[in-house]
This record gives C-alpha cells, structure tokens and sequence, in this order.
C-alpha cells in the first residue's frame, strides 16, 4: 500500500512545504487542489509546472491527482465541461499525475438525465485522458455519492480512460458498507480517500482513527498495490487542527489497519 495526503489540509500552502511534509512524515504521494487559491491549477503557465514537478521530484514525492471541480453530470452544455476535464488532463500530464478527479455535479435534476450527462462527458473525454497517460475519476459525492451510482455511470462509460475515486466519507453517509462501496466499484477504482469525523451531523475533520468512520473496513476493502490518501478538509473547516502535527500519527494509524488487514486475509487462508 502507498501513501498520499491532499493539499486541501494544507490550504494556499507552498508546495516546497507541502512536499517537505510529504518526505519527513513517509507519505510517497500528495494529491494536489487544482483551485487557483493553490500553487498550480489548470491556468499555471508551463515554466510553473515545470518548476512544480522539479520541486516534487527533488523531495521524491510523486503527484498522486489532481483535485479538479469539474461536474461532469451538472446540467448544461457540454463544451465547457469538457474544456475543463481537457486543461485538468494536461495539467495532470505535465506533473506526471496518474489521476485527475472530479465531481458528479448532478443533484438538480432527475437522476436517469444526470446518468446521461456524466456518460457522455466522461465517454468524450476518457480517450483524450488516456492517451496522456492519465485516467479520470469520478468522486463518490454528491448525486452520487456511492459506489453503486458511481459504477451505474462507469459501467456505461466503459473506457480504461474513466474511473472511481472512493470517498469513504460519502458512501458511509449513504449507508454504503466499505465492501459493498469496494464490490461495486471493482475494476473502475483508482484510490481511495480516507478521513475521519465525530459524526454524519459533525463534519469538522479530526486525526484518522479519531472519530467514527469505518476505516478499518475500508482499508481491507482497498486494493492491497493501490493508493490511501488522506483528505483533511481544513479548507473548508479552518478552526480544525493544524494537519501537519497530525501526519505522523495519520501514516501510523493507516500502516496498522493494512497490517491487521493483511494478518487476518492470512489468517482467513
């Protein structure tokens, strides 16, 4: 299993800082906020996401995603939704990102029009992705919060190009179970994101292990080669604490739910 966090916990920080971070507390990867609040976003001019990418190697962190707002299932026209996804997957290209996320989007209408609408942008731009070396998921949130209506797009969109970012957050708030988030999702999974809260009325993120999340369901759903990555969503919540005196303990809580994993997958065979 590798480890990434989300730059959304570490809120217009330098990204010099962020990866510093990322390489003393052993997270491989960060997942990048593609906002133009953060240091890189679909308009960074070319000499910033060289300089970015130079930053990242030095530190040897990777770029896990890109964390774009693109609503593929929004209604609307479809040519600006897919100008989004497009600069999203050069963006990501250019930092050697393997993913690029994005939202449903779809809530204001009727669900089989939401459905259609993520189908035909996520088919469109799936090849584009591809052939950039990058694969674009769609986040379980929102109009589709579970695995379940992730899958119902994916299944039809049916391109390698297209996938499933897992937010444990949102299918828990669903009453999605993490095995049965893991069965529908399948072959469309690209990571996982893993947080914590107090409660489904209490959002304010807290330290992993901390709150009521079944996280260690979740991490022994996850695919054991793939990626854990960590959304403190300070962003958003700027009186929760500090994430970087949380990582340490964030990285050691994850690396005991995959060995406990892997001890009873053994202990099963």
């Amino acid at each position: 299993m590798r480890y990434a966090f989300s730059t959304l916990g570490l809120p217009g920080a330098p990204l010099d800082l962020s990866a510093a971070l990322a390489a003393a507390h052993g997270y491989e990867g960060l997942e990048l906020r593609a906002h133009p609040e953060e240091p890189l976003h679909p308009g960074s001019p070319t000499a910033d996401r060289a300089a970015g990418l130079r930053t990242l190697t030095a530190a040897n962190v990777a770029v896990l995603g890109v964390a774009g707002y693109a609503r593929v299932a929004a209604p609307g026209e479809d040519e600006p939704v897919l100008a989004e996804l497009h600069a999203l997957v050069r963006l990501a290209a250019d930092l050697e990102a393997p993913y690029v996320r994005v939202f449903p989007g779809g809530a204001e209408q009727p669900e089989p029009a939401a459905d259609a609408h993520a189908v035909r942008r996520l088919a469109a731009a799936a090849p584009f992705a591809e052939r950039h070396g990058v694969r674009i998921l769609l986040e379980t949130h929102d109009s589709h919060r579970t695995g379940a209506a992730a899958a119902r797009v994916l299944d039809r969109v049916g391109q390698h190009g297209a996938g499933a970012l897992w937010d444990v957050l949102h299918t828990w708030l669903a009453g999605e179970s993490p095995a049965e988030s893991r069965r529908a999702l399948d072959r469309h999974l690209g990571y996982v994101q893993v947080k914590d809260v107090a409660s489904a009325r209490q959002l304010t993120p807290l330290g992993l292990g901390v709150g009521v999340l079944p996280l260690a369901e979740a991490v022994a759903a996850a695919p054991r080669e793939g990626w854990l990555c960590w959304e403190y969503e300070k962003r958003w919540y700027p009186g929760a604490a500090a994430l970087p005196g949380l990582l340490a303990r964030g990285r050691e809580y994850l690396e005991e739910l995959v060995a406990r994993g892997a001890e009873t997958g053994a202990q099963a065979e």
